[in-house]
């Protein structure tokens, strides 16, 4: 399955527009995590485990998108987005783009 967040896929011709497809996942975050995330706030640097954790959303979405697009049988997803939420004590993340099929590779 091809995804690009460009609105065609270079080289190659839309034969026809499935549809939008979404897909969102919620998480919440661990009280440890948390715990260590706010004393390394204190000297800085990456968060890791929430970058895993944002990490495994993007994949859960991506693999989501796709399976949805498969059913209304396209081959690739176009326009794609992502739009991540931040709450106190979840994270949400959104992925949408638009179900395509593309000529034959």
């Amino acid at each position: 399955m091809i995804m690009t967040t460009t609105e065609t896929v270079a080289g190659k011709q839309i034969t026809e527009v499935k549809g939008l497809v979404t897909s969102s996942i919620v998480q919440s975050r661990h009280i440890g995590k948390d715990l260590l995330a706010g004393l390394k706030s204190v000297v800085g640097g990456e968060l890791k485990s929430y970058t895993e954790m944002l990490e495994d959303s993007k994949k859960a979405v991506k693999e989501r998108l796709i399976r949805e697009a498969e059913q209304l049988g396209a081959n690739a997803i176009v326009g794609l987005r992502f739009e991540l939420t931040a709450g106190q004590n979840t994270s949400e993340l959104i992925g949408y783009g638009t179900a395509v099929t593309i000529e034959s590779m």
